[in-house]
């Protein structure tokens, strides 16, 4: 395999986030290792020549910009993603008054509770400044029944309402977590004596094979590279959140190294001669 340069094309304000503090990084090793030279771009101001790009913006909506950019490249993967916003793709989202009967989640629209928009300085969608309606996805709230819900819940631009179906076992909840760049994939089953599983309150992770009807999802979406978490629920998956710019996991377990070289590889699929 010749040498070839892979651009990596972040937001314009991520000058000062080094690469090596996103989830990507963990995969720059392996394509360094194998002879090839990673190109980290920072906005649209500089065409660097490359054999491919990765679209790293980590917006919940991507400007139009920097998929006009990417696609001056030969290849441009996540070229075709723009919006991740739960509203989006969903399902089980609802609106006061409707007939569903059991537990409920309030969650942020955008990924990651809006943190990402307002460290890049962009808006909550209600026009009430930058601060992000939650503190970080563990405080997503849960109630019982859809009447228990705050009217401005509804109302709000920046949340959405959703049915809550956890994945359950001897009284633990659990969600998958599907990685992925081209034909390459990890995925694992985290588990927690909490209802929302995310870093701190997981207790447990295991192998998992992924679920197809997620496979299949990743592929009408358009995505080349990121991570969905779902759940299972009498065989069928329920989506949870998808992510086209992972986050860095700290702890290099050699379980976690050798997950990373097996994603990084997936890379060469896209490599034209």
């Amino acid at each position: 395999m010749r040498p070839r340069r892979i651009a990596l094309l972040f937001h314009e304000q991520d000058t000062r986030v080094r690469p090596e503090t996103t989830g990507v990084a963990g995969l720059i090793p392996t394509w360094e290792a194998d002879g090839h030279t990673v190109i980290p771009l920072y906005g649209t101001g500089v065409f660097e020549p490359a054999d491919l790009v990765l679209v790293h913006v980590d917006l919940s909506v991507v400007p139009e910009a920097y998929l006009d950019f990417a696609a001056r490249y030969p290849v441009a993967l996540n070229g075709r993603v723009r919006d991740i916003r739960k509203s989006t793709f969903s399902p089980g989202l609802l609106r006061a008054g409707d007939p569903w009967k059991g537990p409920v989640i309030v969650k942020s629209d955008r990924n990651y509770g809006g943190h990402p928009e307002a460290l890049r300085g962009v808006a909550r969608m209600d026009g009430q400044g930058l601060l992000p309606s939650f503190g970080s996805p563990l405080d997503y709230e849960i109630y019982d029944s859809l009447g228990e819900v705050p009217p401005d819940r509804f109302e709000s631009p920046d949340l959405v309402v959703q049915a809550f179906l956890p994945e359950m076992e001897d009284g633990r909840f659990f969600v998958r977590s599907y990685a992925f760049l081209g034909d390459r994939h990890t995925t694992q089953r985290a588990g927690a004596d909490e209802p929302i599983v995310k870093g701190q309150t997981v207790t447990s992770t295991e192998p998992a094979e992924p679920h197809p009807d997620i496979v299949a999802l990743r592929h009408r979406l358009g995505f080349d590279y990121g991570k969905f978490d779902y759940v299972v629920r009498d065989g069928a998956a329920v989506i949870l959140d998808i992510n086209k710019t992972p986050g860095a996991i700290y702890r290099a377990s050699p379980r976690i190294l050798e997950n990373r070289r097996i994603r990084a590889q997936g890379l060469y699929g896209f490599f034209r001669d």
